[in-house]
């Protein structure tokens, strides 16, 4: 018996023109780009050209980081993609949204529409907001606790699959002759009565063509990864190292396991800033061209507020300071904050160097190289048991996805590691996934198998 080889997962994270802070100063770049539909249609139809599973946008409910340092405008995402599926045929979208900030009623009929609207293509990237400042758009004067957080995420996330289930697959009866649209005995309320919400239900919108779009994740830290495990079947990471990736991928997959569901059901994605030139040298070179148009005074403000420091406390050409807080006195962005100063400590990095090394991906994985060394770093990782695939994370919009399609994922598919065509319409076809049962017709299933046993 064959089984067959396990393929790459790739999805494209897109923001702006790129994911370099400086990449919107670049004369081919466009600095209005991150309100223009058109942009962005083009990046996805170039993500599908390249056959990619996904593409993905990154949201926050706060004007986040300095203005005067990168665009930082930003488009309501589920609104972006309804607009993005009219104009693509089987690329996956993916969406953030906070469940801090949010009701489960109004999320789940949001993502179910957007599933309504791309046939099936949907997907929710599911965070727990952090920042006093994003609290205090809501009328809080400071962030719930990391902990309350991902409390009230895990309730969210049943809530919304209870409410996605709350309509059978065969809800819609479309009688004309009879004159009856739907059976009403095939649509439910769920009650839930939790510690966060009281949401009686059912849904406003039947139940989509994926069942429930698919759940991605970001967190790293302890209760990050908790949820993951729980829900999310993909999973978007950050790791500088291949042995900390290994451990990341191997400690998730195990916490999967326990929670009762097959490991194979959560896909682990870490990004990559692919920085891509016809030769070593010339990539190297367009890196060194970016880092150099940071302005330092901005990159420096953001990882103070990072470090939960002042400006004045981290003086370029120094290393960090030695008093730093403890991860356990970080209430928001645990993983990422002990990913910086980690990476800052084992290389013994000055600030401006470690600015440098942020610039491109915000403490994801840089590297520069060839098409083909680009290549060979992907499924190095892949195969050593540290990635399911990769978030493929361009420094520079449009030119560096188009690049990855043209010229690294052509070397991918001759490897044999990347499909040539999609052989699926939905999301979770493309991740390999199966269409979840209905909850509550699956309940109710069990307990007439179990009363017919019972004569």
């Amino acid at each position: 018996m064959t089984t067959e080889p396990r393929k790459l997962h790739l999805n494209a994270f897109l923001m702006s023109t790129g994911h370099h802070e400086a990449s919107w100063r670049l004369p081919e770049s466009d600095p209005f780009a991150s309100t223009k539909i058109e942009h962005y249609q083009h990046l996805a139809r170039t993500a599908e050209r390249g056959k990619l599973d996904s593409i993905f946008f990154a949201d926050s409910p706060v004007l986040f980081g300095e203005v005067g340092r990168r665009p930082v405008g930003k488009l309501e995402p589920t609104v972006l993609l309804t607009a993005i599926a009219a104009a693509t045929q089987k690329i996956g979208l993916i969406a953030t949204a906070s469940t801090t900030y949010n009701e489960p009623f109004n999320l789940a009929r949001r993502f179910a529409s957007v599933d309504w609207v791309s046939r099936g293509r949907a997907g929710w990237n599911v965070v727990t907001t952090a920042g006093p400042d994003a609290a205090r758009n809501f009328g809080v004067d400071d962030q719930p606790a990391h902990a309350v957080r991902y409390e009230r995420a895990a309730e969210f996330l049943e809530v919304a699959q209870k409410l996605w289930d709350s309509w059978e697959d065969d809800a819609v009866l479309a009688d004309k002759a009879e004159g009856v649209w739907g059976d009403s005995t095939r649509i439910r309320a769920i009650d839930h009565v939790g510690k966060h919400f009281r949401v009686r239900g059912p849904l406003n919108v039947p139940r989509s063509p994926q069942g429930h779009p698919l759940i991605v994740q970001a967190g790293s830290s302890e209760d990050g990864k908790k949820l993951a495990a729980q829900y999310a079947e993909a999973v978007f990471t950050a790791h500088q190292t291949l042995a900390d990736a290994q451990a990341f991928y191997s400690d998730l997959k195990a916490r999967t396991l326990a929670a009762g569901r097959d490991p194979e059901g959560i896909k682990i994605l870490p990004g990559i800033v692919p920085v891509i030139g016809a030769t070593e040298a010339e990539a190297l070179k367009l890196e060194r061209e970016l880092d150099e148009l940071i302005k330092p005074e901005y990159a420096r403000e953001q990882l103070a507020k990072t470090l939960r420091l002042s400006p004045e406390d981290l003086p370029l050409d120094r290393q960090l300071p030695a008093d730093l807080p403890s991860e356990d006195e970080i209430e928001g962005a645990k993983s990422r904050y002990t990913l910086i100063v980690e990476l800052a400590r084992r290389e013994q990095l000055t600030v401006r160097q470690l600015i440098g090394r942020l610039g491109g991906g915000r403490g994801h994985r840089t590297f520069s190289g060839t098409p083909e060394q680009v290549a060979d770093a992907i499924q190095d990782w892949f195969q050593a048991g540290a990635a399911d695939g990769f978030n493929i994370m361009p420094p520079v919009l449009p030119s560096g996805l188009e690049i990855f399609v043209d010229q690294v994922v052509p070397i991918l598919q001759q490897r044999g590691l990347f499909r040539t065509e999609y052989s699926a319409s939905t999301l979770r076809g493309h991740y390999g996934l199966d269409r979840p049962a209905n909850l509550f017709a699956d309940q109710e299933a069990r307990e007439l198998t179990s009363i017919g046993s019972a004569f």
